[in-house]
């Protein structure tokens, strides 16, 4: 049955979706990779399709904290890798690097408010990791493993000091803004999650990448979580 925030009808999704943060990523995703993609949800313009990838279904939507929750509950979903884009903290990543989440560091109140968990760090689902590192060795691509920095801000005033923390006492790898809501979002509900990251820009170099490289040119990565998605 629709949510207020998914108008698919149960039975539209995979067991597995990718899910990208940006919707144009997940429309790139789909036409660019899948066989035979239907759009099965494009409220509020967060595009959800389902398709085909090398004969299994595979469904990617973009977003994920609220949509996450919901296709774990409403729409008997198993698994969701979620395919970002991350700020390098360590000066051994380069752009378009990828990355895999082994936990999620956050200050984030996300796991206290929805279900008390009070720890600041929380693990993806150790099966879905092992199947992405698989994916990846077979394609013959790099993956680096760690723990990431999730965090909800994107813009901090310059009198907060976190980078020595985050980035010398934790040595977090990387920082993003969805993955901690999602491990607690799978943790709770008994499902599976896990994070890939491609590096699109640096806080130890002046590197970036375009709003259409972060849209268009992280196939690794795609390639690496489909794989993974329809993997026994």
């Amino acid at each position: 049955m629709p949510t207020p925030h998914n108008s698919a009808e149960k039975g539209q999704f995979a067991k597995t979706v990718l899910m990208p943060g940006d919707p144009l990523r997940a429309k790139f995703i789909a036409e660019t990779f899948l066989e035979n993609p239907v759009l099965v949800n494009n409220v509020r313009g967060v595009q959800g399709y389902t398709g085909t990838w090398k004969g299994k279904p595979v469904s990617v939507m973009a977003s994920i904290g609220i949509y996450s929750y919901e296709l774990f509950t409403e729409y008997d979903v198993e698994n969701i890798i979620r395919i970002g884009s991350a700020g390098a903290y360590q000066p051994e990543l380069k752009l378009f690097d990828v990355i895999l989440a082994d936990a999620a560091y956050s200050d984030s109140s996300f796991a206290r408010e929805q279900c008390g968990n009070t720890s600041d760090t929380i693990k993806p689902s150790a099966e879905l990791n092992e199947k992405i590192k698989k994916a990846a060795a077979n394609l013959g691509m790099k993956i680096t493993e760690g723990l990431i920095h999730s965090s909800d801000v994107f813009y901090r005033e310059k009198n907060v000091t976190y980078l020595p923390k985050v980035m010398n006492e934790l040595h977090c790898l990387a920082v993003e803004m969805e993955s901690f809501a999602l491990f607690s979002n799978a943790n709770v509900l008994g499902k599976n999650a896990a994070c890939l990251l491609t590096v699109s820009d640096s806080f130890v170099s002046p590197e970036i990448t375009t709003a259409e490289q972060r849209q268009t040119a992280f196939t690794d990565m795609m390639k690496i979580a489909l794989d993974a998605a329809i993997a026994d």
